[in-house]
């Protein structure tokens, strides 16, 4: 199986891609600058929440520019809303062609900076206060079954050293339901006593999460059988998961990682890093686990968020009992 870690992370390009046309020096620029300095510094958001909000803001600024629009104090509510449509809008239309995901996503981003602007006293007063994303599908999350995840489980199995670290890496994304930015962050000091893995999620917020017996077996065989062989050829990492070579295994490696692994497992179905971590939760909820637990091992920091499991295991329930109860049908 070949080995991926060589793929450069997505996220290590510059911290920010300038786009033509956009005048760097006007107030509204410095603005949406040290709004970002703050979501650094003073709310200590992860690198990945604040590229999403670094893209949204700087399509933002495009907009304006384009409207010569160069201060917070020059934004009306009109304009605020012709962004949206400008999002939403087919490219034939010279407009951008987000999905609702993406859009809403970018409302939440420009509603944040404008509360951010009234606070600093930069606007007098905030003109997307009643700005809307457009509403979003109702979209259960795709989970495996339990089998699926053990045909993938023992696709990934193998005596080679990088066989015997998928499985590792495998067992311990579907025992923790880490997301995969977390995973492959974690060192090797992050496993506790082999019984628990602190996990550093958004906004650096860590949490204590158990490993399962599999789990445990599985990590420790990599720890003991393969990842000195790795680190011997690198520069001394501390990441718990490395390349052949030494190196931290990127998000993208994983990834390839995992879709070579579910092929070989011949999965009909789409599998991602964020499939297991949606399995772990619907596995859990089904096994009966309370809502407020799994909202804790998988670090939401709204029970809001983990309550779509319950919908999944509501479905669940819902099918069985219409193909096996005699009176559910008529």
């Amino acid at each position: 199986m070949a080995d991926s870690a060589g793929i450069p992370e997505g996220d290590a390009e510059g911290a920010r891609q300038r786009q033509p046309g956009v005048t760097e020096t006007t107030p509204l620029r410095q603005s949406i600058d040290r709004y970002l300095r703050y979501l650094t510094i003073e709310r200590g958001l992860s690198r990945n929440s604040l590229q999403a909000y670094e893209r949204d803001l700087e399509r933002y600024c495009e907009f304006l520019a384009g409207r010569e629009v160069g201060s917070p104090r020059a934004i009306t509510s009109e304009h605020a809303r012709e962004f949206v449509a400008w999002l939403r809008a087919p490219q034939s239309e010279d407009g951008l062609g987000l999905a609702a995901s993406s859009t809403g996503r970018a409302v939440s981003s420009v509603r944040s900076l404008h509360r951010f602007f009234e606070e600093e006293g930069e606007i007098e007063e905030d003109v997307t206060r009643d700005l809307r994303a457009p509403k979003l599908p109702s979209r259960l999350p795709k989970a495996l079954t339990i089998d699926e995840v053990q045909r993938l489980l023992d696709a990934a199995g193998g005596d080679e050293p990088q066989q015997i670290r998928n499985r590792a890496l495998l067992e311990l994304l579907y025992a923790t339901g880490a997301r995969i930015s977390e995973a492959v962050s974690l060192d090797v000091d992050d496993v506790i006593d082999r019984d628990f893995v602190r996990v550093r999620g958004k906004g650096d917020k860590q949490r204590i999460v158990p490993l399962g017996s599999y789990a445990q077996d599985a990590l420790n065989a990599y720890l003991v059988r393969v990842r000195p062989l790795f680190a011997s050829k690198g520069k001394g990492s501390p990441r718990l998961f490395l390349g052949v070579r030494g190196a931290p295994l990127s998000r993208q490696s994983v990834g390839l990682i995992l879709q070579e692994i579910a092929k070989n497992a011949d999965l009909q179905k789409s599998v991602s890093p964020h499939t297991l971590r949606h399995s772990f939760a619907t596995h859990l909820m089904q096994g009966g686990a309370d809502v407020r637990v799994v909202q804790e091992l998988l670090g939401h920091a709204s029970v809001s968020t983990t309550q779509i499991y319950t919908k999944v295991t509501q479905d669940a329930l819902r099918e069985m009992y219409a193909t096996s109860h005699p009176r559910a049908r008529g």
